[in-house]
């Protein structure tokens, strides 16, 4: 087992990445940093734009992966998301937030499960 700080999330990320380009997404960019934190993967679904948040979990305890997206966590990929759009000059592209949750394993995930339109952008657009 890998007891590498970040080794099981960078490893989750790589499957996520994996799965998703298997599902026919485009990968743009992975690990957009900026001062209000990261995204994780930015692709396209189609014509869609998809900000997409992993978490990778090696247990259910506390709730795994799923409820490591809360509200505060929501908010934030928002308005990484916004200013990603506004970097970009995407301000008129659709968009979506999609979840992949990578559980179980010892130094790679043994499941993944992709949450499509996990959440929404609370009101009627981005605000940036």
């Amino acid at each position: 087992m890998s007891r590498a700080p970040g080794a099981f999330g960078r490893a989750g990320e790589s499957a996520a990445e994996r799965f998703l380009r298997r599902k026919g997404y485009r990968i743009l960019d992975r690990n957009v940093r900026s001062c209000w934190g990261e995204l994780d993967l930015v692709a396209e679904d189609g014509r869609v734009l998809v900000f997409i948040e992993v978490k990778a979990r090696r247990t259910s305890a506390c709730g795994g992966a799923p409820f490591a997206v809360d509200g505060r966590k929501q908010a934030r990929i928002i308005r990484l998301a916004a200013q990603y759009l506004a970097d970009h000059r995407m301000t008129q592209r659709p968009c979506r937030f999609d979840v992949v949750l990578c559980t179980g394993g010892s130094s790679a995930p043994a499941a993944i499960e992709h949450i499509q339109n996990a959440f929404e952008v609370p009101g009627e657009q981005l605000q940036w």
